[in-house]
């Protein structure tokens, strides 16, 4: 392909090989850690645990323990553990009788979206370091990523700012309701819907080739390919869990075995061509745009806050995700 370079490993067929495995064991573990209560609280609070102990303990030597490393994998299994709360916790208030849910609480809805914006943030900052200190060519000390600054760089946290602009509908989150065939009650958010979906999806990719080129094959290809079909087929309409989950298993699995991406015959590394960084960073700067000059028609025409109110309940995919929600 014209964006990687399979030479880094032993053939293309061996890493579109491992590709496929990471896709569909990523797209699996994702389909039963969020149908299955018990298995969602294994994964993102006993599997981390166990690995923690690992990390600092055999794996000490090999595993990355500087705090950029351990904040990914925290910070995305937070939120894991913080979206499977919102959708579980309920109870009954001792004083009042009355049920509660923590759904229902406008303070926990914005968690979601406010870690959603800061992960997006520290991305941005990434590639505006990048950009200003990596021109001509460099080796990153913290992700022993060599990258190559330029106006890419700055293309692309644009895009990243956009982005960021153009989450809506922050306290319309709601729970999917429970049928025969799916007792997930995820965490359906109907005002995200598949043309933000696409431009967060540019954006990521071109974050990842910009600042992590020997890992944009599977942290930038696979892992934002497998969330994004889960939300329009199986899991329609929590594209945010399904990220947040995919994201912490892919950076558990990144931690516990950190030379994968780096050596061996399933390596695969950036081809350092400048014109692909340009045109990846370009293509997410453009779509980014328009779905921001889309939301501002948006806000014109129907004289909502895209923040407090939901932006789109008039398109028609926008109704057949509110309908799945209780």
């Amino acid at each position: 392909m014209f964006t990687f370079n399979y030479e880094a490993g032993a053939t293309g067929l061996s890493s579109w090989l491992m590709w496929l495995a990471i896709f569909v064991a990523l797209f699996a573990l994702n389909e039963v850690s969020r149908r299955y209560k018990v298995l969602g609280i294994v994964c993102f609070v006993v599997l981390p645990a166990v690995l923690s102990v690992l990390w600092f303990t055999v794996l000490a030597d090999t595993t990355y323990t500087d705090w950029f490393h351990l904040a990914k994998v925290y910070s995305a299994t937070a939120g894991c553990i913080g979206f499977w709360c919102i959708r579980h916790l309920h109870g009954t208030n001792k004083k009042t009788g009355k049920e509660w849910r923590l759904s229902d609480n406008k303070i926990a809805l914005c968690f979601p979206p406010l870690i959603l914006a800061i992960n997006i943030a520290e991305a941005v900052a990434r590639d505006l370091e990048v950009g200003m200190n990596y021109v001509g060519g460099a080796m990153l000390v913290d992700d022993a990523q060599y990258v190559i600054g330029g106006p890419w760089n700055y293309m692309n946290a644009i895009a990243g700012i956009l982005n960021i602009i153009t989450i809506t509908g922050w306290l319309g989150i709601k729970i999917r309701k429970e049928t025969a065939k799916d007792k997930s009650r995820d965490m359906i958010w109907p005002d995200m819907l598949w043309f933000w979906i696409i431009a967060y999806d540019l954006w990521n990719f071109a974050y990842t080739y910009n600042c992590l080129p020997g890992h944009a094959w599977y942290c930038g290809f696979a892992l934002l390919l497998a969330p994004t079909l889960c939300a329009f087929t199986v899991g329609k309409g929590a594209w945010l869990q399904h990220r947040a989950q995919t994201l912490a298993l892919w950076c558990m699995f990144a931690q516990t075995f950190p030379t994968f991406q780096d050596v061996g015959k399933f390596s695969v590394s950036s081809t350092y061509n400048t014109t692909i960084y340009f045109i990846v960073s370009f293509l997410a700067l453009a779509v980014n745009v328009v779905v921001a000059v889309y939301m501002i028609y948006k806000v014109k025409a129907t004289k909502r806050n895209p923040y407090k109110s939901e932006l789109y309940t008039d398109l028609a995919k926008y109704k057949e995700i509110r309908a799945l929600a209780e």
